[in-house]
């Protein structure tokens, strides 16, 4: 049996051990039936080019674990950004765990998705969100919308600043020969509102992982949000992250990936504008080798006027890793004085390494200020002489190089502290202790 059957056959198991309500029910089975006639994407699909999942799904993944596990904090406590205080919302084998989590329902509510979904007081808010903005014809989205249970709950009502920030954490143990999660993530901040969110998910093993991640981030009007992304996993993970951003007038909302580690990951981002001088920020960097696979899926959707959207992406690939970036600008008519940028700008450290960009502007407003750009290159040589010249180390320059060739994305994160975490990862990669402070 192939993972779609495997899925397929057990979802009726599924909905039985699960209180879910009629409306759920509806929007499950309508869900399952574009996954069942779509099935797992392929690179007959335009959008899935150049990424191809078959080696990922001959796994015999099981899509539900087996028992709960427990794992000490010593254990993650490198994974956390423990330098500050946040909330965290916890989960190992997609299973919430309350003895490493922080939540929190005073004055904001941080908290579980399966509580969301299943207690009365949450039901206007999951009415007017759920599933409001993910897409209904891309079969992973859909497959996680079937499968959707838990996750994490983040509402900031009008007018309030979460006074840290908000980390969510999935981790997976390898209790399971290989395993398959779905988590489903709902972010929605009020009213000039503020938050600062954290994501990460990190296999604990050698056992293959695969993560269909799906989060709808609902940004009101003059509400900033700004959303962190860290993507270190083992060799043995893979990550299909599908993200869906409303925004409404006069809001911020900023996402930054940061792909260093794993197998093969995808991210699927999507920005939706929905009122006037909105602005979008979408920044990444890369930084992989060996055989790894990151994959940027990008779309920004100008709907209103006088917005702006800023996208800048840096990619290192050495060894025999491949990069993707697939950015695509839409401005609809009504949208003029929109101003909207985007870049992807890349390295290649090895004459096996692989960049595949498709940047694309599809404009039909005539009064806007739209670009878009794409490098692909090497190292400056004439720069790496200077400083070699100067008495830096070979190694040592071109660290520095690609670490300037990253800065202006380093500079955009907001937390201090995970500014500082990144630098190090950053360093790690590249094999060098940098003589400053990063």
């Amino acid at each position: 049996m192939d993972l779609k059957e495997k899925l397929l056959s057990s979802f009726m198991a599924f909905e039985e051990r699960i209180d879910v309500h009629s409306e759920l029910h509806d929007l499950r089975t309508l869900a399952l039936k574009n996954f069942e006639d779509k099935g797992f994407p392929t690179k007959k699909d335009e959008a899935w080019k150049y990424t191809s999942l078959n080696a990922i799904l001959k796994n015999d993944f099981t899509v539900f674990p087996k028992q709960d596990t427990t794992i000490e904090y010593n254990e993650v406590r490198k994974y956390f950004l423990h330098e500050i205080d946040t909330y965290k919302v916890v989960f190992i084998d997609g299973v919430f765990n309350s003895f490493l989590s922080s939540t929190t329902h005073d004055g904001i509510d941080v908290c579980l998705m399966s509580s969301a979904l299943n207690k009365p007081k949450y039901k206007m808010v999951i009415d007017t969100y759920f599933n409001e903005i993910a897409s209904k014809e891309e079969s992973l989205t859909s497959l996680n919308t079937a499968f959707a249970i838990e996750g994490a709950y983040i509402n900031i009502p009008k007018s309030k600043v979460a006074d840290k920030p908000i980390e969510i954490m999935y981790f997976s143990t390898g209790n399971e020969a290989a395993l398959l999660v779905q988590p489903r993530n709902l972010v929605v901040v009020g009213e000039n509102s503020h938050v600062q969110i954290i994501e990460r998910h990190q296999s604990l093993t050698e056992n293959p992982v695969l993560t269909n991640s799906v989060t709808e981030i609902f940004a009101q009007k003059r509400a900033i949000v700004d959303y962190y992304k860290i993507q270190n996993d083992n060799l043995q993970a893979n990550l299909i992250d599908n993200t869906f951003v409303s925004q409404k007038q006069e809001s911020h909302v900023s996402v930054n990936t940061f792909c260093f580690g794993g197998n093969l990951t995808r991210n699927n981002l999507n920005f939706y504008h929905l009122g006037e001088r909105i602005v979008s920020t979408l920044n990444g960097i890369t930084i992989i080798g060996e055989k790894q696979h990151v994959d940027h899926y990008t779309l920004v959707q100008h709907s209103q006027p006088n917005c702006e959207s800023h996208q800048d992406y840096k990619g290192i690939f050495s060894d025999k890793s491949t990069g993707v970036f697939n950015g695509k600008i839409y401005v609809e008519r009504e949208a003029q004085k929109t101003n909207a940028f985007q870049k992807s700008n890349n390295i290649l450290l090895s004459d096996k390494a692989t960049i595949n960009a498709k940047p694309q502007l599809e404009i039909f407003a005539d009064d806007v200020k739209c670009s878009h750009g794409c490098t692909i290159g090497q190292l400056d040589e004439t720069a790496m002489f200077y400083m070699q010249s100067r008495g830096i180390p070979k190694k040592e320059a071109k660290a520095l190089l690609m670490y300037a060739f990253s800065n202006a994305v380093i500079e955009s994160i907001k937390i201090p502290e995970l500014k500082q975490r990144i630098t190090k990862i950053i360093a790690t990669k590249l094999g060098v202790k940098m003589g400053f402070d990063l």
